[in-house]
């Protein structure tokens, strides 16, 4: 079997949430499965969902992570995440690295749809890969306005190395 790195930015992101061994993590856009991975490996009585559109993401990130699978720790959907159905206030935290929903268009009902299902001091955490420092400022700026008008209180976290920002959301 071959051994998949996790990129440092993933490493970054999954470090600065905090995992802890009894979260409740949804992760939107899993892609390739490091997050999931690396999410997974620190959850013990916790749970894992993790959703894609793309159904070779959905394909990737079970192959990778085949032991959480099998172990019950982790769900693996392909489902857009304005239909997820999971249950009210269960989440403690909401990962997504370089999903563009966020700042590109009105994701005013899938933020709503966190808002619910959110546990009161649990947070969304919405990553992107800084590389084109000029994209930033406007990542930035409507990720934040997109949590803050959904009743998130928003902070900002940036890192050159990696070249990564954050923006959190915390219900």
């Amino acid at each position: 079997m071959v051994v998949q790195t996790i990129p440092a930015r993933i490493r970054w992101a999954v470090d600065f949430m905090d995992i802890q061994p009894n979260d409740h993590v949804l992760e939107v856009g899993c892609g390739p499965g490091a997050g999931a991975e690396l999410i997974c490996s620190r959850l013990e009585t916790g749970k894992m969902f993790a959703i894609d559109r793309s159904e070779s993401g959905v394909d990737r990130t079970k192959r990778r992570c085949a032991k959480y699978l099998e172990a019950g720790r982790l769900t693996v959907r392909q489902i857009d995440l304005a239909t997820l159905r999971v249950p009210v206030k269960r989440l403690t935290k909401v990962f997504a690295f370089n999903v563009n929903l966020f700042w590109v268009r009105d994701a005013s009902a899938e933020i709503a749809l966190l808002h619910e299902r959110v546990l009161p001091g649990g947070t969304v955490n919405l990553f992107y890969e800084a590389t084109q420092r000029e994209q930033v400022p406007e990542i930035i700026e409507k990720a934040s306005k997109a949590l803050a008008d959904g009743g998130f209180r928003v902070s900002i976290v940036d890192s050159k190395v990696p070249a990564a920002v954050g923006i959190i959301g915390k219900r």
